[in-house]
């Protein structure tokens, strides 16, 4: 185990090395201190490891944040969005990885990857439920966005009732926590990009139900069906299945720390380079890679005016009315 003393330390030796910006992290990766015997046999690409460029990186964006005394937090996080999400079978892969050197724990949970969006006749940048293929910082692209962060506030909020398997009813209230965007990914509060459980109510109508803290000035609230959908696809937010979401909400509670996600910009422009020579390319998982093609990364620059554009020509309908729930219970 590293010892309080020893973690500041290697901290200190970290930062005679510097870290000037979240760009630099491939290029201090080899300078940082070394990955400790116990996070080695975690490192490789099997499922439930972590991927060595991937942990380098993360390790070095959080190191580099403890020497500037912005993050205190004795955890970080790291997501690998190369892997696939939903393994055959059905289980949702491991891909979202919680560090913890000071008590030497490793944690691997799943994670779902942006949708992207298909925009017909000015862009299709969709991703599947298994493997992404199409990453981005653009307003409202709902791409994954790859690179340094820091978690921040963490809000909750109602989503609705819903009927629970015993046949009462439940609701659900679902919390997000803000992510703070460094270099390329500086616009993520402004893209609304988080994280939280991957769980809503859909299908939803109101119900009568006045004595409910959650109800509206007329005394109703959302009555719908639960949906968990880790393995599936978010709006280019983090998401965690339900029951593994409290350990990571509780790990950043008023203790902000670091979060990497591979890959960057410039790793995605690396691969579609040497797809067509026999030079070795930057890591991506292979069979990801086997399954998309090239990748390709769509930046604010070039597609938020196209996103703009579109919206402007295909306005959204004004939004429903929701319906009263036919049958009134409590």
């Amino acid at each position: 185990m590293i010892s309080g003393s020893r973690l500041v330390t290697i901290v200190r030796s970290f930062a005679i090395f510097g870290i000037a910006s979240a760009s630099a992290h491939a290029a201090t990766a080899e300078r940082a201190p070394q990955v400790p015997d116990w996070l080695s046999a975690h490192v490789g690409e099997g499922n439930g490891q972590i991927a060595l460029p991937v942990l380098q990186r993360a390790r070095a964006l959080y190191l580099s944040k403890v020497a500037d005394g912005k993050v205190k937090n004795s955890c970080y996080f790291a997501m690998d969005a190369t892997r696939p999400n939903d393994l055959t079978g059905g289980e949702s892969g491991g891909r979202f990885y919680m560090i913890c050197e000071a008590d030497q724990t490793f944690r691997v949970i799943s994670s779902g990857h942006g949708s992207g969006r298909n925009l017909p006749g000015v862009a299709d940048f969709s991703n599947g439920r298994e493997c992404a293929k199409n990453f981005g910082n653009a307003l409202g692209s709902n791409l994954t966005a790859g690179g340094a962060y820091l978690t921040s506030e963490i809000k909750t909020s109602f989503k609705g009732y819903y009927r629970s398997s015993s046949g009462q009813q439940s609701f659900l209230t679902r919390s997000f926590v803000q992510f703070e965007g460094i270099g390329e990914t500086a616009n993520a509060r402004e893209r609304a990009i988080g994280g939280h459980p991957a769980a809503l109510v859909s299908g939803i109508c109101m119900q009568k139900k006045p004595n409910s803290p959650y109800a509206n000035n007329q005394g109703y609230v959302p009555l719908g069906k639960f949906v968990n959908y880790a393995g599936g696809r978010s709006n280019g937010c983090t998401t965690w299945s339900p029951a593994e979401a409290p350990q990571v909400l509780s790990a950043v509670k008023d203790n902000p720390t670091t979060l990497y996600i591979y890959p960057e910009s410039r790793d995605i422009l690396a691969i579609s380079k040497v797809k067509s020579s026999s030079q070795a390319g930057p890591y991506w998982n292979a069979a990801c890679l086997k399954q998309i093609g090239t990748p390709r990364f769509w930046s604010q620059e070039k597609l938020g005016p196209l996103i703009v554009r579109y919206e402007k020509d295909h306005p959204a309908p004004p939004p429903k009315p929701i319906p009263l729930c036919e049958a009134q219970s409590n």
